[in-house]
């Protein structure tokens, strides 16, 4: 196969500026999702729930953004991608408001699913965006610049959030990100030119008829079960890390931000890095090996005893590294596989696909796992199990999609 020819030049200042500004929206939308897990050992004894009520506060969010996503998809490809975006993320905003003010479990389900509803999509618009302003031969180096929003979640938004919930509760770090996600939201209306070159390229159709044609087509069919396996393992590990942190491996809550802090700064370091590899090695080789490392790493954790906090950090940083080389290399296969006039609508559903299954799988996990009373919890070992096998299956089914990628010409791209 030939390789791709490198491109010519840099990013120009507003590629930057473009990529930056979607990586600090993707930084409050996963911390919003991931600040759930830590906060979890103060939330269930606080409101009094159950490890199950808890896995369906956290797949809620997950449910409301699948079904917003394919709601959307029909209609994601008829406006400028700008103004879908400050729609989307102005409604996640007030969500997490709403999160930030719960004071009983069925408001905070309640808030949980508006946020969902509104933060599902913003995924979608910017993987388009990225799909729509930069070629494939450097979206590796796109994602995993863009991916370093969940790193700076592990060692700035998880930290802080647990530091401010140990001070003044639960709520203060979803206030927190109200806050910071207001800069975002300027800097987009400001700064961010229109997208409007997929509206060229797109033939008039019905957003029905278009929904049908997205999940309908053979090729986009595939994307979607890989997608399915890929959020799998991520939305049953997460929903229970921090309980099982604490009541299993012995890490009090005061050393819990440490573990956080190590394991984002090795995926803020790894992100940019392993964005560059998966251009220039393969992006597929990219994934595989990072799946690899990951179902060894998870099969470790999972089955961990009391464990001194230097090697729970060691085991943290060499699961997070792994899952950030699957995340970026997925992402720019997938990315490959719609149409241009089909891609918006492509990434909604395809996002509502990691959504809804992330929601199945974290509502699964909390009935695999036990616990009585405040002790440890059980079965995590099953977890990890389950988690493995999900892993290997994404193996063969990201393999057709790398040949499909693998038969995109290079192109020259730049932003409208």
């Amino acid at each position: 196969m030939k390789k791709p020819a490198a491109r010519a030049s840099v990013f120009t200042a507003y590629e930057k500026f473009v990529i930056a500004v979607l990586a600090f929206i993707q930084f409050t939308v996963v911390l919003d999702f991931m600040i759930m897990s830590p906060l979890g050992a103060l939330m269930m004894p606080e409101l009094g729930i159950s490890p199950r009520q808890f896995g369906l506060a956290v797949s809620a969010y997950a449910f409301s953004a699948g079904a917003s996503g394919i709601m959307a998809a029909g209609f994601a490809d008829k406006f400028d991608r700008k103004r879908l975006l400050l729609f989307f993320y102005v409604g996640f905003m007030f969500g997490t408001l709403l999160c930030g003010i719960a004071d009983t479990y069925e408001f905070l389900l309640a808030a949980r699913i508006v946020t969902g509803l509104f933060g599902g999509v913003i995924g979608s618009v910017s993987l388009a965006i990225i799909a729509d302003l930069f070629p494939l031969e450097v979206r590796g180096r796109v994602m995993g610049f863009v991916q370093t929003a969940f790193a700076a979640s592990q060692v700035l938004g998880i930290p802080l959030g647990l530091f401010l919930s140990n001070h003044w509760g639960w709520h203060a770090p979803f206030l927190m990100i109200v806050g910071v996600g207001a800069a975002a939201g300027i800097a987009i209306a400001m700064n961010l030119r229109p997208v409007r070159g997929h509206l060229q390229a797109r033939a008039a159709r019905n957003p029905f008829a278009h929904l049908f044609r997205i999940v309908s087509r053979g090729r986009y069919l595939r994307g979607f079960a890989a997608t399915m396996l890929l959020s799998t393992g991520g939305f049953m590990l997460m929903p229970f890390s921090s309980v099982y942190t604490v009541n299993n491996l012995g890490i009090t809550l005061h050393q819990l931000p440490w573990v956080y802090l190590g394991a984002g700064l090795a995926s803020f370091i790894a992100g940019p890095v392993l964005g560059g590899l998966s251009d220039s090695v393969g992006k597929y080789r990219m994934f595989c090996m990072g799946t690899a490392v990951g179902i060894i790493v998870v099969l470790i954790y999972c089955n961990l005893g009391v464990t001194p906090l230097p090697w729970v950090i060691v085991v943290n940083v060499a699961l997070f590294t792994a899952i950030t080389g699957r995340i970026i290399a997925s992402q720019s296969l997938i990315s490959a596989v719609p149409e241009t006039a089909d891609r918006g609508a492509f990434m909604s559903v395809n996002n509502s696909v990691a959504q809804l299954s992330g929601g199945v799988a974290a509502y699964l996990a909390g009935i695999i796992v036990v616990q009585n009373g405040d002790g440890p919890l059980g079965r995590y070992d099953v977890l990890g199990y389950v988690v493995g096998i999900a892993m290997a299956a994404t193996i063969a089914l990201m393999y057709p999609i790398h040949r499909m990628a693998s038969q995109i010409p290079a192109t020259k791209q730049s932003p409208d």
